[in-house]
């Protein structure tokens, strides 16, 4: 008689008011784990990521087009990665990377010889050296600058790389490679 009212009294699984408060506690540590990634900055890293490819692709390929012509870039101007496509280096132009409406830009769409949302500068008249950039929106690249600068995504053909760089204003073709952030 003792086994029978021991199966009896004994508890199997948990009881509603502990899964409850299992899920209570689940869904509170979602709620800061989603407010720690802040998934808005997330894009505008991703859409960040996205520009400085674009912007070292066409520097890449702005080099190429030197190389085949003794030395002279693309005229500057608004065309500027048609003439590459035209030229055979790139295959195709890339497609504008649109800035956040939430989070916004830090410092505001380049407009230097603009096309697909990236500017290019060079000396006068396609000489060297040339300058492929575009502005950074997300937080995190605009906080590794001093107050009163934005963060550019940049390619020096001086410097021959790309990198992050601050600055005030727009990149020019006088860009120093030194300054590109480690």
């Amino acid at each position: 008689m003792t086994a029978n009212n021991n199966r009896i009294l004994r508890k199997e699984g948990f009881t509603l008011i502990e899964l409850l408060i299992v899920i209570a506690i689940l869904g509170t540590l979602a709620v800061v784990v989603l407010l720690a990634l802040n998934p808005l900055q997330q894009l505008a890293r991703t859409r960040d990521a996205g520009r400085q490819s674009a912007v070292t692709q066409l520097g890449h390929a702005i080099e190429a087009y030197a190389t085949t012509r003794n030395g002279v870039y693309p005229t500057p101007n608004a065309t500027w990665i048609t003439t590459l496509v035209n030229a055979g280096e790139i295959q195709v132009a890339p497609s504008t990377i649109t800035f956040s409406v939430t989070t916004g830009n830090f410092g505001g769409n380049c407009t230097t010889n603009v096309q697909s949302g990236i500017c290019y500068t060079s000396g006068a008249a396609g000489a060297a050296p040339a300058v492929v950039f575009a502005s950074l929106e997300s937080q995190a690249q605009n906080s590794r600058c001093a107050a009163g600068t934005v963060a550019w995504a940049v390619y020096s053909t001086a410097g021959g790389r790309g990198g992050i760089a601050c600055s005030a204003g727009q990149p020019t073709s006088a860009f120093d490679p030194a300054t590109f952030l480690p």
